[in-house]
């Protein structure tokens, strides 16, 4: 199985150097509509990227698939998606709905012009996975959003979605339905309060592909110079893996075993932060 990187950045030369490092996915991120209200009190990513960087960055890469990220469905959805594609966008995610009817909408919009992705990160959209896998198409994806589905369902870590096993059955109805389907972020391996090791083996048992490069990939480097000189991004990307690789051996009881230390610190990292 390969594993799929994302890489946040509008800026080109930090693209292209991520592209060269072996990343598979750029991703511009242009979702405003509702998110500092969500997340303003977490250290993620809220900069407002424009169609200009997508099109300041679309005829530069020659690997890399360029993703851009648009805001929750609203009256000018339609004009964002003709934007994004003229700009250069590869792949359209959708953001923040809830149920099939978004979906429906959203898709009748594309007009297959793009594959998309859908960002699953509420607990009605999570519920209603089922009747939302048959409105995709080939070359469509999931990916599963924890920040904010932790948020709607009031948790203290976003790793906590993974601890109570939330994803199993919605990983299963994707790997039945064909669809391909990425998890969250995860940090440099060897880092983070929850070990991005532990957090790649979840990745392996629960049999998704893809995975978004956090903040720790670049520190929030303003400029490539900045970032080189802080992280060897080739040798990061290439530690990831094969870490992922490593767990692709592992056996069944041993990816459980992971499943439940990573349970076991990260509802203790969730109940510090609630109380």
């Amino acid at each position: 199985m390969s594993f799929h990187t994302l890489f946040i950045t509008a800026d080109p030369e930090i693209a292209l150097h991520a592209e060269a490092s072996g990343v598979d996915t750029i991703f511009i991120d242009m979702e405003t509509r509702g998110k500092a209200e969500r997340q303003g009190h977490l250290d993620t990513h809220q900069a407002a990227h424009t169609l200009e960087h997508v099109a300041r960055i679309s005829p530069l890469l020659t690997r890399a698939e360029l993703l851009v990220r648009l805001n929750p469905l609203w009256e000018g959805t339609g004009d964002e998606i003709a934007g994004a594609a003229a700009a250069g966008a590869k792949r359209l995610m959708l953001p923040m709905f809830r149920g099939p009817k978004e979906v429906a909408s959203f898709k009748e919009l594309v007009g297959g012009r793009l594959p998309v992705t859908l960002l699953v990160e509420t607990g009605a959209a999570l519920m209603r996975l089922s009747a939302i896998l048959p409105l995709l198409e080939k070359g469509d994806r999931i990916h599963f959003g924890l920040n904010d589905l932790a948020l709607d369902l009031k948790l203290g870590f976003l790793f906590e979605v993974l601890a109570g096993r939330l994803l199993d059955v919605p990983s299963r109805f994707c790997r039945e339905a064909g669809v391909p389907f990425g998890i969250g972020g995860v940090g440099r391996i060897g880092q983070g309060t929850l070990p991005a090791e532990w957090i790649i083996g979840e990745h392996v048992r629960l049999g998704s592909e893809s995975v978004i490069l956090s903040r720790s990939f670049h520190n929030g480097a303003q400029s490539l110079a900045e970032l080189t000189r802080q992280i060897d991004l080739p040798a990061e990307v290439t530690s990831l893996r094969q870490c992922h690789n490593a767990f692709l051996r592992a056996s069944a009881a041993e990816l459980l075993d992971n499943q439940m230390r990573l349970a076991k610190k990260a509802i203790e990292i969730g109940e510090a932060a609630s109380s």
